[in-house]
């Protein structure tokens, strides 16, 4: 165990706090997975890069991480009034597939595996237990029920609903109760409910779900998270993250039901969230119209998904950043001079550079600073005083939380075309036409190379 301390950003108490789980050596910590109607966009994979650095910050800091995530594939309805569109019934109809049970979960089957394809590509380390919320009905039913018999609960025309009147202190993932009439328009659809905040517990559905002691249908979106998070981590656990999107309303009325259900609080020690990637400049990303990008949009410009994972590193989770080719490509160009400049120092691996370890964990450690722990990075590097063995080792022990892959570089063999123009730019340069050996020049950069001018000769490297 580490004797630096980890300081997190508790969204539950508004500040950074020094982290201490709840056992000593072992961290159980819940992950909100993604609710697999469609891909992932490049929006949603960002919870998941932020999820994945944290846990590979505490396995740094000595810590044995126990992690769940979820994969909803019932229940997640389009708006958080507890109406609309199921988000699993809306994929069915798009692929043109009849409404069932089976078909459902085949659906989820399908983008579950194209989700685990996209974290892969991402480097991101898959949690071990990765459960479908359609498994846990049965757990979703009896939390519903202990609810129930505490009096939590009352039923209208279209479900079971958790009354929040009941909590005095409901909401105090944000600071207590809101202002309602300004802004809580958007959840009091149904006129049915005691209080504009209540939520589904439970949705009534005749024609497609699932037996329940109240009827047919589904459980609630927040109550599968619950249901979940107990089963596999206890009543009361370290850490959970998500999206700042959660924090209103979902992870909210986790916590309402949780604690609740449990009698226990609080229900998770610290609550951890992400910021939003917009687009063009403030526009939310969607599963619709030119903001729906996905990896292999990415891809498809010939860009490494590693360089998407390398560009979100460049700023802090908790920052909200905005996608735009440009950046991601000024970030390939970064990213492949590091990693030109790390295949530079040799095939021998020397010892970690304690100093510059320090340094990284006093990073890392504060929040998951990020940004400085990359600009670390070319500061090892640019150190004449660290032999190039030694160099690789460090960067290497930094990568065990960055994840950029510097372990499985392997040197690149030069095409003969790049050769050629490189020994053409050498013999103009030789009859002194510099303005042609510039021009050369540019287009062996445009192909994605430099060349490094030496007395002895010159050197290509990959840029």
């Amino acid at each position: 165990m580490t004797s630096k301390k980890l300081q997190f950003y508790n969204t539950l108490a508004r500040k950074k706090e020094t982290f201490s789980p709840i056992r000593k050596d072992k961290v159980r910590m819940y992950t909100c997975g993604p609710t697999v109607y469609d891909y992932a966009h490049i929006g949603n994979l960002r919870a998941y890069v932020f999820a994945d650095i944290l846990q590979k910050t505490l396995e740094y800091g000595g810590y044995k991480v126990k992690r769940v995530m979820n994969i909803t594939d019932i229940g997640h309805l389009s708006s958080d009034a507890d109406s609309g569109e199921d988000k699993m019934t809306k994929g069915l109809l798009r692929e043109k597939k009849k409404l069932t049970l089976k078909n459902m979960r085949e659906l989820a089957e399908f983008y579950t595996k194209k989700f685990k394809k996209d974290l892969e590509k991402l480097n991101v380390k898959i949690p071990k237990e990765i459960y479908f919320a359609s498994d846990y009905v049965k757990e979703d039913t009896e939390l519903v029920q202990k609810l129930e018999k505490k009096e939590y609960t009352y039923k209208t025309s279209d479900g079971i609903y958790f009354n929040t009147s009941k909590m005095p202190d409901y909401g105090i993932l944000w600071g207590g109760k809101r202002e309602w009439k300004k802004e809580g328009a958007r959840i009091v659809e149904n006129s049915e409910k005691k209080n504009p905040e209540d939520f589904a517990l439970w949705k009534f559905n005749s024609q497609i779900g699932f037996e329940s002691p109240w009827g047919k249908g589904f459980p609630g979106w927040h109550i599968e998270c619950s249901a979940m998070g107990i089963k596999f981590l206890g009543e009361q656990f370290d850490i959970h993250t998500g999206g700042i999107d959660h924090i209103p309303i979902h992870h909210t009325n986790e916590i309402a039901q949780s604690e609740c259900a449990t009698g226990k609080k609080p229900f998770v020690r610290v609550w951890m969230h992400n910021n939003f990637l917009d687009i063009n400049n403030g526009e939310k990303m969607a599963k619709s119209g030119d903001s729906f990008i996905t990896l292999r949009t990415i891809t498809e410009k010939g860009i490494s998904p590693i360089v998407y994972r390398f560009w979100l590193l460049m700023g802090h989770y908790r920052t909200k950043m905005n996608f735009n080719w440009e950046a991601l490509e000024g970030a390939e160009t970064a990213l492949k001079r590091l990693y030109g400049l790390y295949m530079s120092l040799g095939e021998k691996i020397g010892k970690v550079d304690k100093e510059y370890q320090e340094k990284f964990k006093e990073f890392v450690f504060d929040d998951l600073d990020t940004p400085r722990a990359l600009s670390l990075l070319w500061d090892v590097l640019k150190d004449e005083k660290i032999s190039n063995a030694n160099k690789k080792a460090t960067i290497l022990d930094f990568d065990k939380v960055l994840g950029l892959d510097f372990a499985n570089l392997k040197e690149e063999k030069i095409s003969e075309a790049i050769l050629k123009l490189v020994e053409e730019r050498e013999e103009v340069r030789k009859n002194k036409d510099f303005k042609k050996s510039d021009e050369l020049r540019k287009k062996i950069n445009s192909l994605g190379y430099e060349i490094e001018d030496k007395n002895s000769g010159y050197k290509i490297n990959k840029i």
